[in-house]
């Protein structure tokens, strides 16, 4: 009798598998991530011409693998990322305080642009869940 229901559930969790499988889900799925990307649309002044500059993109929550942050879509002739941070597996959750430790930084030069405000997307991935935050660079004459 144990043998018969023993057989029995695991066919029942053998087909409970499957079909999450075709449907495109599993139990524990990685697409309901329990992290977030904190930018929270910064900004941040250029002054006239090229600069050297960085942006905080802090992770909150938990996460079981990298989450890589960076930058994308930089205004200004020659404007390139130069590295951003891997955070390694852990947890980042307010202090008593409600403030949030700065895990991730991003590194970036900027290029020369007419003078104005520019919209860039921070962003932070661990290969599966993706999130983005914009950030304003003010391009002035001085800052």
């Amino acid at each position: 009798m144990k043998a018969r229901r023993r057989g029995a559930g695991m066919l029942l969790g053998l087909s409970s598998a499957l079909t999450l499988s075709f449907l495109g889900a599993s139990p524990a799925s990685a697409s309901s991530a329990t992290w977030s990307l904190e930018a929270q649309g910064q900004v941040k002044c250029v002054p006239g011409g090229y600069s050297f500059t960085w942006i905080e993109a802090p992770v909150s929550g938990s996460w079981s693998t990298d989450v890589k942050v960076g930058i994308r879509n930089l205004p200004g002739q020659g404007s390139q990322e130069l590295g951003g941070s891997t955070i390694a597996p852990g947890t980042n959750e307010p202090g008593p305080d409600g403030e949030l430790k700065v895990n991730g930084y991003v590194f970036m030069s900027l290029g020369s642009a007419p003078l104005g405000d520019y919209t860039a997307e921070i962003y932070a991935t661990d290969g599966t869940h993706t999130e983005t935050d914009t950030l304003t660079l003010a391009y002035r004459e001085s800052c």
